[in-house]
């Protein structure tokens, strides 16, 4: 059977428009799904363009510290609601500022329910920017380059083990573990506790910082945001990560003791001699 020439010539530009709807619905489909970490981002970007981080600072804590504590002695449980919101807030647009602000918490709520409203706070935040994160990006590494590939896939399986150390020892930006957890697609129970626990130890240390503020800021004196690296302070929080990685290991030499191994060679038959 013949096919018409109207139609043969007709196909070859057919498939490439429908290509090109197809690429277009791809672009569209990303786009949407980038929108809301785009959002957040630009948010961030803007607060801080605008001057707003002028005001996470303890020249700005020590000019209204005043009229703050008179707000939390007057109005407590709505002085907390703003507190954590404001907190969660700057974290979920990636502002810097956390350490200040659970300072803060210690100065206005004192050291346990500074810390606690903190870890709270900051935990919403960085779950906001996760979800809009793993939304827009989950699946990105997956067509990386084969190290990259490893990479997400021994986080995956290890997931809270490794994110547990890096809210623990804080040698990656905070905003920057919330992206690639959001990248690997973590599941949100694994992120959530996780990032509750490991935030924790570090929070009590900086609420307890700011638990004595009122008598640095009256001398104008700044306190010791160093305070966290101390070796009594580091050298515990080190050995929690360090706890934190034994399932790790345990499982990686699991895995490589009972590992098949390959079976010797057999020897070959003896060949009968020719006749």
């Amino acid at each position: 059977m013949t096919v018409p020439a109207g139609k043969a010539l007709a196909s070859p530009p057919a498939r490439r428009q429908t290509d090109t709807m197809a690429d277009r619905s791809l672009r569209r489909r990303t786009f949407f799904r980038l929108l809301p970490l785009l959002i957040l981002l630009s948010a961030g970007a803007l607060f801080v363009a605008l001057g707003g981080g002028d005001y996470l600072s303890f020249a700005s804590l020590a000019a209204h510290h005043a009229w703050l504590a008179e707000l939390v002695a007057r109005r407590a449980v709505a002085a907390a609601a703003a507190f954590i919101l404001s907190y969660a807030g700057l974290v979920a647009l990636s502002v810097p500022g956390a350490a200040l602000m659970t300072i803060a918490g210690g100065f206005l709520f004192g050291t346990c329910l500074g810390a606690t409203y903190a870890a709270v706070a900051a935990t919403l935040g960085a779950t906001a920017i996760f979800l809009a994160a793993r939304v827009g990006l989950a699946g990105l590494l997956t067509r990386a380059r084969p190290r990259w590939r490893r990479i997400e896939s021994g986080f995956r399986a290890n997931a809270f083990s490794y994110l547990l150390v890096l809210r623990l020892v804080p040698v990656v930006p905070f905003w920057l573990v919330n992206l690639v957890a959001g990248a690997t697609g973590m599941r949100l129970s694994t992120y959530l506790a996780a990032t509750l626990l490991g935030i924790v130890p570090a929070s009590f240390v900086y609420a307890s910082l700011g638990s004595g503020l009122g008598s640095v800021l009256d001398e104008n004196g700044v306190p010791d945001l160093g305070l966290l690296y101390r070796p009594g302070i580091l050298l515990p929080i080190l050995g929690l990560a360090l706890l934190a990685l034994l399932p790790v290991a345990y499982r990686r030499w699991r895995a490589r003791d009972f590992e098949p191994r390959p079976a010797p060679p057999q020897p070959s038959p003896p060949q009968s001699p020719a006749r």
